[in-house]
């Protein structure tokens, strides 16, 4: 059961440690110090949701759906481009947004954006319901379930690392020209992903 839990949390750890849509994210949240704990919560539990449905075989079940797919594809790839222009605008006005000076943005909106972020985006149901679920068919009884609670854990490592850890970059992001390149990549990242998105349609 060990081997099968390492297997997971180091699969799992492959899988989510990239530069990507929800990373972004959590980071620039990091960096303002807003709503880490949930969002980083968000995240974390929305992966194990997807790791355990996976796990438990609802992986076959949506490889077989294409329409499914092509649907969340779609909106996943409108939602990138959407935040993408948020972004680079952002990154034409930058402004010096300690964490100390920095406004409390309302829990709401960030909530929808996080959800959106893990929901709208066809990888991470590739990632972990699919791919990771496939992958656990090779442990049986409480060794799958092991691998699976590894895989979660990955999860969890992860983007409470990421959120809280940001913070120590916060004297790099004192600067305006700090955050317009940070806003610039989110930019970059959510187009590049958002492209990818729509040459799979």
């Amino acid at each position: 059961m060990i081997s099968a839990a390492i297997s997971g949390f180091l699969l799992g750890a492959s899988l989510i440690i990239a530069i990507g849509a929800q990373n972004a994210f959590i980071l620039r949240q990091g960096l303002l110090r807003q709503h880490v704990f949930v969002l980083s919560l968000i995240c974390a539990l929305s992966d194990a949701l997807l790791i355990a449905a996976g796990v438990a075989g609802l992986g076959t079940l949506i490889s077989q759906s294409p329409k499914l797919i092509t649907a969340v594809t779609i909106g996943g790839a409108l939602f990138l481009f959407s935040y993408a222009i948020i972004a680079f605008r952002r990154a034409l006005k930058p402004e010096v947004l300690k964490a100390a000076n920095a406004g409390e943005a309302r829990l709401g909106p960030a909530i929808a954006a996080c959800l959106a972020f893990t929901f709208l985006n066809p990888h991470v149901y590739l990632d972990t319901v699919v791919l990771l679920g496939s992958l656990s068919a090779a442990y049986e009884g409480q060794a799958r379930l092991a691998f699976g609670l590894g895989a979660a854990t990955a999860s969890f490592v992860w983007f409470f690392g990421l959120g809280y850890g940001a913070r120590l970059l916060e004297p790099v992001f004192a600067r305006p020209a700090s955050w317009r390149v940070l806003d610039f990549l989110i930019g970059a990242v959510m187009s590049a992903i958002g492209l990818s998105l729509v040459s799979r349609i």
